[in-house]
């Protein structure tokens, strides 16, 4: 089995590594370190949670020069997101490096803290394309120096439309350089940008189809319509009752809207998309982390980079435009060698996009029906070879670490229409009683929600228990 200490990392390396509790490089570390090491050029193609981030890191740590204060290393990534999360796992090692200093540029950040930190000297810069243009074009970042350049999620800048950004920069850096692009899918465009900056690199594969990093993830396809999606949803979290959850929106006014709803439904949660500042884009980030949010609403910009540990679920409230979108998104869980859930939802206009994404992956997405018109949220939810109902939600994977205790069997609640007052579908009907049960269950419901409102519904929301992350986070009743 290969280790770090056979990848001919230095003690000190090793060592930070042993307190982080890393034990054993990932398949895509055991490849490329050695490559990169050796200060050849390498396109390495892997999946999102395959452990890029460090493959990169490690060679580009180990071969600077502390006793020279200029940039010497250059890391670009699409988002903000993503350049914190690389920024956040360099400080780390970095104490491995006596007297090597890093920076982090990007967009929404003072400018003037970044001036300052330049002028200090900065051996390693990370950073997004449009923050990196506007140093080099103050003047206040020079590339001259730069022998390591790390294109990272280069298909994701293609996507945003960051390349000719990227190939601006590219041109600032001197050509005598080693260069190292890291990207889950190729392109046609980013293999051009490979032919035509890099030099005969080593081409490094780890994941050859998608299924390699989904098969750790339970995918289910929630059948629904536009007008019922957002009570299918609340139907799904109420069910599964996930650790954590990342819930993806198409667009920033629909991640807002969304949000709001699940705030007024009871649950902790939070939006994350470009319409907001740098400082509560951290804050969120800060306390979904910390796990004082159960479920962050994101657009696809926003959460590229989220790499938090304990996300159990992610939940596709608009389904991906294509299949990388989705495999990008539902790499949110499952990682780490942990079970996931990946929950997308898909009115009939939909199935057309569905279709492509199940070929892509080569499988077929397990079928649920969401019946509009259950008793409170319990909707029923139907399978596509039989009613399975919400049995299926108990086969949701839990993790013992993460604490929360398991959900008994036949929970209240789950069929009184005044457990929980007013269903938050997209209609924004009232829960009616159930069809199965009858015209005087129907009634009887009528008459909770009547006298039982705001009351019955602070009752069913629930709460998490305050315990620590890694013991018993306890619940109550949802």
């Amino acid at each position: 089995m290969t280790t770090f200490e056979n990848l001919g990392l230095s003690p000190a390396l090793l060592r930070r590594l042993q307190e982080q509790g890393i034990a054993n490089p990932t398949p895509v570390q055991a490849a490329a370190i050695p490559v990169l090491m050796a200060g050849e050029d390498a396109i390495v193609q892997a999946q999102t949670g395959t452990g890029k981030t460090l493959a990169f890191l490690l060679p580009i740590l180990e071969n600077i020069r502390v006793d020279k204060p200029e940039a010497q290393a250059l890391i670009i990534t699409p988002t903000r997101e993503l350049a914190l999360q690389i920024t956040a796992e360099a400080r780390k090692l970095a104490a491995a490096r006596e007297g090597l200093s890093l920076l982090a540029a990007y967009g929404g950040q003072d400018v003037e803290r970044q001036l300052r930190k330049l002028k200090g000297g900065a051996q390693l810069v990370i950073g997004t394309p449009g923050r990196l243009l506007d140093h080099l074009r103050r003047g206040s970042l020079t590339l001259g120096a730069v022998r390591m350049l790390v294109l990272d999620e280069a298909d994701q800048m293609l996507h945003m439309g960051f390349l000719a950004e990227v190939e601006e920069i590219i041109l600032q850096v001197p050509r005598s350089r080693q260069t190292m692009l890291f990207s889950a899918t190729m392109p046609d465009r980013v293999k051009r940008l490979a032919r035509t900056y890099m030099d005969r690199p080593q081409d490094i594969r780890v994941a050859e189809t998608p299924r390699v990093t989904l098969d750790s993830i339970r995918q289910i396809l929630v059948e629904c319509t536009d007008r019922t999606k957002q009570a299918a949803l609340i139907e799904q979290i109420r069910g599964d009752r996930p650790y954590l959850a990342v819930i993806f929106c198409r667009t920033k006014r629909r991640a807002s809207k969304l949000n709001e709803a699940l705030q007024e439904a009871g649950f902790k949660s939070d939006e994350l998309h470009g319409d907001l500042s740098q400082a509560k884009r951290e804050q969120v980030m800060r306390a979904f982390r910390e796990a004082k949010l159960e479920l962050l609403v994101a657009t696809d910009v926003a959460a590229r980079g989220i790499d938090v540990e304990g996300v159990t679920h992610v939940f596709n409230y608009d389904i991906p435009h294509d299949v990388d979108g989705y495999i990008h998104r539902i790499g949110r869980t499952g990682r780490a060698g942990q079970e996931g859930v990946a929950v997308t939802f898909a009115a009939p206009k939909d199935m057309e996009a569905l279709r492509l994404i199940e070929r892509g992956i080569a499988r077929k997405l397990e079928r649920q029906r969401y019946a509009a018109g259950g008793a409170g949220s319990g909707a029923a939810r139907d399978s596509a070879g039989g009613r399975q109902g919400a049995a299926l939600a108990k086969e949701t994977p839990r993790r013992a670490k993460h604490g929360g205790a398991k959900r008994a069997p036949g929970r209240p609640g789950r069929e009184a229409a005044g457990g929980r007052g007013r269903a938050a579908g997209d209609g924004g009907a009232p829960a009616r009683g159930s069809r199965g049960e009858g015209k005087r269950r129907g009634e009887k419901a009528h008459a909770q929600r009547g006298s039982g409102g705001g009351a019955a519904r602070a009752q069913g929301q629930g709460r998490r228990g305050e315990a620590g992350r890694g013991g018993g986070r306890g619940r109550r009743g949802r």
